[in-house]
């Protein structure tokens, strides 16, 4: 069964650091644009950061500079490095492709940033 697992969010005080991690279980996602995505409460999911196939990367300005996403093609996972966490940032994290399928969606890992 292809599949996408998220994990690594946790607690974090603002201006601190987490990475998430994707795990893929289907070789197919090797060859396609993966895409990090959000969602908080009350508003709509957004993508913060993509990856094509080839290593080109993309991210909106509310998070560039600040998180970085790699992908691992002997371990086909896809990574997303957060630093200078703020507690906007506090969402959801889900992995997918670029654009999204509904049928990947997994459950998310959940970021929380507080003091």
């Amino acid at each position: 069964q292809v599949q996408l697992v998220e994990s690594g969010g946790g607690l974090v005080q603002p201006g601190g650091s987490l990475r998430l991690s994707c795990a893929a279980s289907g070789r197919i996602f090797s060859v396609m644009t993966m895409g990090w995505y959000r969602q908080a409460p009350g508003k709509q999911r957004e993508l913060v950061a993509r990856i094509t196939n080839s290593g080109s990367t993309g991210y909106p300005d509310s998070v560039k500079g600040r998180f970085t996403i790699s992908r691992d093609y002997a371990k086909n996972t896809v990574d997303l490095q957060m630093n200078s966490l703020k507690p906007e940032d506090a969402a959801v994290y889900y992995c997918n492709l670029d654009p999204p399928l509904a049928v990947y969606w997994g459950q998310g890992t959940q970021v929380t940033v507080s003091s």
